[in-house]
């Protein structure tokens, strides 16, 4: 049975390319939307013009988030699969990198060198430390690993507050007992994806367990209250914040947080998918749905992830 091929992805020449390499022999390409029954797409594009792919059965998403999909009001009479299993190496070089620089105050040695000011000051190891990771999937497990090899205690948050397997967490609390584990924290990490259960987890109410922690969130902008967090930070809960993923993006120019000393800002690029991974991925499914069987990172519309 021959399948139609809908490119929709920003870098479609890229993909075009890899995919063509592949020598599918029942995959076909098409630039025609009431043809395609496969749609390979970034989300936030695809979700414009879901309803124009009358034939649509199946579409797998190049990123992790499929927000854009679930939460468009549009059709949702298709299989949708987004990506995982290829995030965990970049979040962890994110978070351990930013918390080293700055409790080895990297980024205040740089500024003194334009100065010509030789001023050492005491720093911090990361070994001892606690970090809480909110969620427990494929790249809240990686990071925990990478973060108990550097000798940081890691403490995990799910739904059920059952450890995950393999067991690479020092302790497991369930979502509702989240202010026990914030207390112990002196690294927080959001991983969670954008469903109604994480709306606003991180409030004020939430936050004011923590006594000077440094609060990452690499997951979805609709976990952290945003306007909660300035108010967190001044009463010491958040030492400082690191965010890559806001409620809009990207922030208006009038945002607080643009100059706000004790946050730093990254434009969601904590981690990328690259064509070669989302195809791999891709091309696996492909070889599933031909045989019948269950796709990889299927979504489930009612959850939303």
């Amino acid at each position: 049975m021959t399948h139609y091929l809908y490119l929709l992805t920003g870098q479609d020449d890229t993909y075009r390319t890899l995919i063509e390499k592949r020598q599918l022999p029942d995959l076909r390409l098409t630039q025609q939307k009431q043809d395609a029954t496969i749609v390979l797409a970034a989300p936030p594009l695809a979700a414009k013009v879901i309803n124009d792919f009358p034939a649509l059965r199946w579409l797998q998403s190049t990123f992790a988030g499929v927000d854009a999909l679930v939460q468009s009001g549009g059709r949702q009479d298709y299989l949708l699969t987004n990506v995982k299993g290829i995030f965990g190496q970049a979040i962890a070089e994110y978070v351990l990198g930013y918390m080293i620089a700055h409790y080895r105050h990297f980024n205040c040695y740089r500024q003194q060198q334009q100065q010509q000011s030789w001023q050492p000051h005491p720093y911090e190891s990361l070994t001892g430390k606690t970090m809480v990771i909110l969620g427990t999937g494929n790249i809240a497990s990686f990071l925990a690993q990478a973060a108990r090899q550097m000798g940081l205690r890691v403490i995990g948050v799910n739904r059920t507050g059952k450890q995950p397997e393999p067991n690479l967490f020092d302790d497991v609390y369930a979502v509702h007992d989240i202010e026990k584990a914030l207390t112990v924290a002196d690294v927080v990490v959001s991983t969670l994806p954008n469903t109604p259960a994480t709306e606003s987890l991180l409030d004020l109410k939430r936050l004011k367990n923590c006594h000077q922690a440094l609060l990452f969130n690499v997951g979805r902008g609709n976990t952290l209250k945003e306007n909660d967090l300035i108010t967190a930070i001044e009463a010491g809960a958040i030492q400082h914040a690191f965010l890559d993923v806001f409620v809009t993006e990207p922030l208006c120019s009038s945002h607080p947080f643009w100059f706000h000393p004790q946050i730093t800002l990254t434009p969601h690029i904590a981690a990328i998918s690259f064509p070669e991974q989302i195809t791999d991925i891709f091309v696996e499914n492909l070889r599933l749905w031909e045989q019948g069987k269950d796709l990889n990172y299927l979504i489930d519309f009612n959850k939303g992830y």
